[in-house]
């Protein structure tokens, strides 16, 4: 809980460029990701979220998690998409999430997303 209120923090106060760098974790050699062990995580991000006296967001969700996954040195991407033109109607234009393998593990809403940036692995 206390992640998603920091990140919540940094979002809202703080410029991207001073936090960037702290997003995903790049690999580091040949390694196995325990992905039960990172999707629990996520599951625990989620669940901590629901709790707290106030909505957040994918981005701080992301945040809290690769930060999580970083401090337990499991590779992962934290990515940044937006909405084509046409498929936004009503729907959020931006999106992020966070990715191990090539899979979302936290943030899977259906598309379609164009990616813009990818941090980490």
């Amino acid at each position: 809980m206390m992640r998603l209120c920091w990140a919540q923090l940094l979002v809202s106060l703080v410029p991207f460029r001073h936090w960037r760098s702290r997003l995903g974790l790049a690999a580091q050699g040949k390694q196995l990701v325990d992905h039960v062990a990172a999707r629990s995580q996520a599951a625990d991000v989620e669940w901590a979220a629901r709790r707290l006296p106030f909505k957040t967001k994918c981005l701080p969700r992301a945040m809290a998690l690769s930060w999580t996954l970083r401090r337990k040195k499991i590779e992962h991407s934290v990515v940044f998409a937006v909405r084509p033109a046409d498929s936004r109607e009503s729907a959020e234009a931006l999106h992020a999430w966070v990715e191990i393998d090539g899979q979302k593990i936290l943030g899977d809403l259906p598309g379609p997303w164009i990616d813009t940036l990818r941090l980490g692995a």
